[in-house]
């Protein structure tokens, strides 16, 4: 059998530490998931979780230039804990959640927020808003077996040095086994899917030239130059 058009490589990350890379399989993102941000958003504290996807070739390394996207002028940041799974497993009871964990990460979730408020109005999906090209900011994985399950420490992300989330992992409304076994619920997750965890408060607007970073206590920090408009 051949392709009719060259099939897509397998998108991935690094491995901390190692050589080897964590294949990519789906992304899928938790909306809202501290309540600070929930709140600056406009939005009650406490929801059900609720999930929006980014295609897995939309990750783009930490430490690379993450192109100004087209449609837009209002390009936000959003530093995020992410997780990367490593058993599959339909309907994951919390209290075995973590086991299906190989990893973390860092995360930038990208986001064209003019083309989100646009969207939330007309009742549309944010497909456009969060999937675009190169939205997936994504440094490298850190295995379970080196950095335990980090459920609490700082997460902070800053623009040109200048501080603009600062938050705590402990500030989550679901935790990462909560948000597991809720999601497994929907969909079977298999190994190679991560899951962006959500953002803290201070979200806000990157301009052609600026650099972000994201921290994360025990995971170490990633820098974002961002690009040019295309």
């Amino acid at each position: 059998m051949s392709f009719v058009v060259p099939p897509l490589e397998t998108p991935s990350l690094a491995v901390a530490g190692s050589e080897d890379r964590f294949p990519v399989r789906r992304i899928f993102c938790v909306g809202r998931n501290y309540a600070a941000h929930a709140r600056e958003m406009g939005n009650d504290d406490r929801e059900p979780p609720f999930f929006f996807t980014k295609p897995a070739d939309a990750v783009i390394a930490g430490g690379e230039t993450a192109p100004y996207p087209p449609q837009t002028e209002d390009l936000h940041y959003e530093a995020e804990l992410v997780v990367a799974i490593g058993t599959g497993g339909r309907d994951i009871p919390e209290a075995q959640a973590l086991e299906h964990v190989w990893g973390y990460a860092l995360g930038n979730d990208l986001t064209r927020r003019d083309l989100q408020a646009v969207a939330k109005k007309m009742g549309r999906p944010w497909d456009l808003a969060k999937g675009f090209d190169s939205s997936a900011v994504l440094g490298p994985v850190h295995p379970v077996a080196e950095v335990g399950h980090p459920a609490r420490g700082s997460i902070r992300s800053s623009v040109n040095g200048e501080v603009r989330q600062d938050g705590d992992l402990s500030e989550m409304i679901w935790s990462v086994p909560e948000v597991i076994a809720f999601l497994s619920q929907s969909v079977a997750l298999r190994p190679g899917d991560l899951v962006m965890t959500g953002t803290p408060a201070g979200v806000g607007k990157l301009e052609p030239g600026d650099d972000c970073t994201v921290e994360i206590e025990g995971l170490g920090r990633m820098v974002t130059p961002i690009g040019p408009r295309s």
